[in-house]
């Protein structure tokens, strides 16, 4: 009889133990899923940042033809810069 007393003690404690496991994991879940959707949210605003700079590309380029080369180098310098700022941005986010 002691011997199937302590079996359904042994049993209980790893119950109690699988439960507290459980709900470290069920915690650490939704930590990751808010991370998950900030990161989501992060990414589709530089993403939007990126499509708008795109068109500002666009229309400069439209509009590069009325102005001199030295204008144009400084320009393009600025919006390369601009580009790899927000590609540095994705990377993180990505990581």
């Amino acid at each position: 009889m002691l011997d199937l007393d302590r079996h359904i003690k042994n049993i209980q404690e790893k119950l109690q133990q699988l439960l507290r496991n459980q709900q470290v994991l069920v915690k650490e879940n939704q930590r990751l899923m808010k991370e998950l959707e900030k990161s989501k949210q992060s990414l589709a605003e530089k993403e939007a940042a990126i499509a708008m700079l795109h068109q500002q590309l666009d229309a400069l380029k439209l509009s590069a033809t009325a102005q001199s080369p030295e204008e144009k180098a400084v320009l393009e310098k600025r919006i390369n810069g601009y580009l790899k700022e927000i590609d540095k941005c994705l990377a993180l986010l990505n990581t």
